[in-house]
């Protein structure tokens, strides 16, 4: 075995000379499994907020969005469509037209965006599955319906009753100057069937109707907003971006799901890493503990460092021993805090601990959890180097400074 090594795991594991010292290794190892378990545990916590976050805008967002690099709307070219439908990593497309429209109901009014989608569109964005009241349907018999976003709805006060109606307002194209201020607008009403909560930027903003109702309300034949793709599960997004920007030219541009809400995405990376950043900070302060305990374990083994001496070891080989002591207090106190941290996590996602208490305003009863090994990985990296740097401080001047110059005059 190691000599280093084996000294310092006994220096370690056994009983010291001063109870004082034990009690200070016993602590440097339990704040570095403190520090590390709450490292995992916080970390995971942002990751369930961010798989959250991100669930949610995939609710509503497709995989791939076209628009007119000019202008709102525009109508494309049959042969581009089909070259964009036949790409074989696309799975399906829908066509999408919206435009500000004044809303009322009883006598309520906000202003939100009518979307006008294609029937496929809960086929390509999974809509469906975020319904909080009613049902997603746009069409039945022939006749138009919408589904209303939770915060639309919460200012119109409104009810999935089929008996009040959402007046729309737009105003229309072609209006020249009149006395009257009905004919500058276009007026239709619709039954609303459902309430969908998808994220309070959606939900304040949209209601949707279908494509058709949606363009003889705003005045268009065949214009479209956007194209909104859904590609196949292992479809590179980057290449397929690419290629479709090169089918349509640069009169269009197209963006990713991430490009969409870049900002978003920005951020949530951002606090991700100064929690992180900050959590780090509050290891190195527990790190400290590490150099008190081996500032005080070297002055107390003098007698055992003039032993090693005169058994032939050297500097080197004494540094070593008390370098190492370092790292296993850093290495086990990591090891225990990475399995406490993942017990804590699997406890949250499986049975649910740390419950949010909302009244049912949330989308989710408990803290969402989402356990990456990467992390693991990471924190185990940075809790050992904290850890050595710790250790490298007292064995390299205390050593030389309190031992070694005694020996010396002795």
């Amino acid at each position: 075995m190691n000599f280093p090594f084996y000294i310092s795991k006994r220096y370690l594991i056994s009983k010291k000379s001063k109870n004082v010292i034990n009690i200070i290794s016993m602590i440097s190892v339990v704040g570095v499994t403190i520090g590390t378990a709450a490292l995992i545990v916080v970390l995971s916590v942002m990751n369930g907020f961010d798989g959250l976050m991100k669930m949610m805008y995939n609710s509503f967002e497709p995989d791939l969005k076209v628009t007119p690099a000019v202008g709102k709307v525009f109508t494309l070219n049959p042969e581009k469509m089909d070259q964009i439908k036949n790409h074989p990593a696309v799975f399906d497309i829908a066509q999408t037209l919206e435009e500000s429209a004044l809303l009322k109901y009883d006598e309520q009014q906000y202003i939100a965006t009518v979307k006008g989608v294609s029937s496929n569109f809960s086929d390509i964005t999974g809509i469906d599955s975020m319904i909080a009241i009613g049902e997603f349907t746009l069409e039945h018999e022939n006749k138009p319906y919408t589904v209303v976003g939770q915060g639309v709805a919460y200012f119109l006060s409104m009810n999935i009753n089929y008996i009040n109606p959402i007046v729309i307002y737009v105003p229309r194209r072609d209006a020249g100057i009149s006395m009257n201020p009905e004919r500058a607008f276009n007026r239709d009403y619709i039954f609303p069937t459902g309430i969908f909560s998808i994220q309070h930027e959606f939900d304040t903003k949209y209601i949707l109707v279908p494509l058709d109702y949606a363009r003889k309300l705003f005045s268009y034949e065949k214009e479209l907003s956007a194209l909104e793709i859904k590609l196949i599960p292992d479809a590179n997004i980057q290449n397929t971006q690419n290629e479709i920007s090169e089918i349509l030219s640069k009169d269009f541009i197209v963006k990713n799901r991430y490009q969409l809400h870049e900002a978003f995405y920005k951020i949530m990376q951002s606090e991700k890493f100064y929690i992180y950043l900050i959590l780090t900070f509050i290891l190195i302060i527990a790190s400290f503990n590490i150099i008190g305990s081996l500032t005080m374990l070297i002055i107390d083994k003098k007698e055992d460092i003039a032993t090693f001496r005169s058994l032939g070891a050297n500097l080197q080989t004494i540094r070593r021993i008390f370098l190492t002591e370092g790292w296993l207090i850093t290495i086990v106190g990591a090891i225990i805090g990475l399995i406490i941290g993942w017990f804590v996590c699997w406890l949250q996602v499986t049975f649910e601990l740390v419950r949010l208490h909302g009244d049912g305003s949330f989308i989710i009863d408990a803290y969402p959890v989402e356990i990456i090994w990467t992390d693991f990985l990471l924190i185990f990296i940075t809790v050992v180097a904290i850890g050595y740097f710790a250790a490298w401080y007292p064995v390299r001047y205390i050593t030389k400074r309190f031992v070694i110059q005694e020996l010396e005059e002795s």
